[in-house]
């Protein structure tokens, strides 16, 4: 029988957050393949986890892969980590789950911390879907693409971003016209000097400048989504664009968020824009 391939999380921050499944399965499988063996190592030993560490990363996926997945045919288990949270968000590793899944390897989710949902779970934002962007590109058009994606989403958007490049973020925000939409800024999640602000994009610019101990450690940053593409798709548009050829746009905004659960401010702009 061939052996398993465990995806095993590990926490952002927080060791308390390692569950009692995943340290048994860290302590029982025959290898763990880990983005950076120093790091997991450093985890293990605070775990009391003995455990032989081999690494996979993006520079050696390639050459590693079926490496991996012949010792799992002849009935090893493996765990596939990553630095912190849940392996293959915005981490490598897919490739070695379609290879086992290719040669009729089990592949089996040890769920625990993801740095993506923490920050949903706590950023006080539309959360039924979302889109995440993983790690913004440096600059470039690239990047500008990327803003445009999260700038038109019509759900909140989710985005990785490095601390030296925070204020740019928010400037770039601002500039693209987006200096009043919702931006929640998550900081170290679980860990000692957790930060999770919340305001618009104008103001938490200023808020980060004028503390640089916000510009240091892990970030992640959740944009509020777009009014215009939220409600391009409900089934009161019509009704809505009735009634404002009838009534007031602010009549009509309160009368909608009564009925549908919306915000009244986001409907009333909403509403300014259809009349135009």
């Amino acid at each position: 029988m061939s052996g398993v391939l465990y995806v095993v999380s590990t926490p952002i921050g927080n060791v308390a957050d390692m569950s009692d499944r995943a340290k048994a399965v860290l302590q029982d499988v025959a290898l763990v393949a880990a983005e950076d063996t120093r790091r997991t190592g450093v985890l293990l030993d605070a775990l009391g986890i003995q455990a032989r560490l081999v690494s996979y990363h993006d520079h050696n996926e390639q050459e590693r892969t079926p490496q991996l997945v012949a010792r799992m045919q002849q009935g090893e288990n493996i765990a596939l980590v990553s630095d912190a949270g849940t392996p293959l968000v915005s981490d490598p590793g897919y490739r070695l789950v379609r290879a086992c899944q290719d040669a009729g390897v089990k592949v089996v989710p040890v769920p625990g911390a993801s740095a993506v949902l923490g920050a949903l779970a706590v950023a006080g934002l539309p959360t039924d879907e979302f889109l995440f962007l993983g790690f913004l590109p440096a600059k470039g058009r690239a990047r500008q693409e990327a803003l445009r994606r999260g700038l038109d989403s019509g759900c909140t958007t989710v985005v990785f971003e490095a601390p030296h490049r925070l204020v740019l973020l928010l400037e770039q925000l601002v500039e693209a016209g987006a200096s009043e939409r919702e931006v929640t800024l998550c900081r170290e999640l679980t860990k000692h000097f957790e930060t999770v602000h919340r305001s618009t994009a104008a103001q938490l610019l200023e808020w980060v400048k004028s503390d640089p101990n916000q510009q240091k450690g892990e970030l992640v940053v959740v944009l509020g989504p777009s009014e215009q593409q939220q409600f391009a798709d409900k089934q009161w548009q019509p009704l809505a664009k009735r009634l404002l050829q009838e009534l007031p746009a602010a009549r009509v905004a309160k009368v909608l968020a009564e009925f549908t659960g919306e915000k009244r401010q986001a409907l009333y702009q909403w509403l300014l824009e259809q009349e135009k």
